[in-house]
């Protein structure tokens, strides 16, 4: 018996359409420039930028060097949020930042995914949602569909598969409750 195989020519993304071919050149040339770039552009000329191309922004966001987001059109960022050096948005459907969000350094914010169950390998989109004050550490990864509720952390390295409940600390991959978070 022959098992049925992945057979990546199969592979059809026509349902796919983030935006024309000119919007997303356009923003790939203005990322590389002036976000995904160590040059030190402030971090109000950077949300002007991303307004420009469509993200929702509010007051006080930090954005540092060398951050990388797919497409402006789906991000909507809340007031007093940090983005943190070398965090890749990779927001092929909406992601969605409360306020006083802090995503730490290197994080990853993951909204596709295959369907590793057809030879076809589709792709499958699901937004993200980081509610009030949660804090993304350093190096981990938010996948498709989580939403991390109100004032939950995801610790250093450590993979989000399923929704953080509010107000607790997790780590590990997957990851897992460790403890609450008590804000003195």
């Amino acid at each position: 018996m022959n098992p049925k195989k992945t057979d990546l020519s199969q592979f059809k993304n026509k349902h796919f359409q983030p935006g024309s071919i000119s919007r997303r050149l356009a923003w790939y040339v203005a990322n590389r420039i002036f976000i995904n770039t160590s040059i030190l552009f402030p971090s109000i000329f950077k949300s002007w930028i991303l307004k420009l191309f469509g993200a929702k922004i509010g007051r006080g966001l930090v954005i540092k060097p060398k951050v990388n987001i797919k497409y402006p059109w789906f991000l909507t960022v809340g007031d007093h949020c940090w983005i943190g050096e070398n965090v890749w948005i990779d927001n092929l459907t909406q992601v969605s930042l409360e306020a006083n969000v802090c995503i730490s350094q290197g994080a990853m914010l993951l909204t596709g995914n295959h369907d590793y169950k057809k030879a076809s390998f589709d792709l499958i989109l699901e937004g993200i949602r980081l509610e009030d004050g949660v804090w993304i550490g350093s190096k981990s990864v938010v996948c498709p569909g989580v939403t991390c509720f109100s004032h939950s952390v995801l610790a250093v390295g450590s993979v989000a598969t399923k929704d953080l409940d509010s107000f607790t600390i997790y780590q590990g991959n997957p990851a897992q409750a460790i403890r609450k978070r008590e804000i003195v």
